[in-house]
């Protein structure tokens, strides 16, 4: 569980780093990933919270059969980023963090749950 800060995007990076060797995950894969955690962290801080709040952030990590799953949660206010930027091609919202989703991850779908946003993906090898 992280904070909604941007002081948290080391704990985070550390955290990846940590999987990332432990699952045997090579590093362009690593940074991969840690670039598309640092995104949806930086949305949930600008657009879900609007700023720096100790609100929680909880992201798991698995790997199996050589892809990563990654399941991002937070307590934002309910927001697909997924359907938005579908509806929305062309408007500057959602932007990268929405495009390197599309582009790295296999597979990715989002969930309002329990007050929560969720996000998950699967990046393949």
């Amino acid at each position: 569980m992280f904070l909604a800060r941007t002081a948290e995007l080391r704990r985070i990076a550390a955290f990846v780093e940590r999987f990332c060797s432990e699952a045997g995950i090579p590093r362009d894969r690593g940074l991969r990933l840690n670039l598309v955690l640092e995104e949806l962290f930086v949305n949930t801080i600008r657009h879900g919270h609007r700023g720096e709040r100790d609100a929680p952030v909880w992201i798991s990590l698995e790997a199996e059969n050589g892809a990563v799953k990654v399941a991002y949660e937070d307590n934002a206010p309910a927001f697909n980023p997924l359907a938005y930027r579908a509806a929305n091609a062309g408007s500057k919202v959602g932007g990268l963090g929405v495009l390197l989703t599309r582009e790295l991850a296999a597979s990715r779908d989002y969930a309002y749950l329990f007050g929560r946003n969720r996000v998950r993906l699967e990046l393949m090898p």
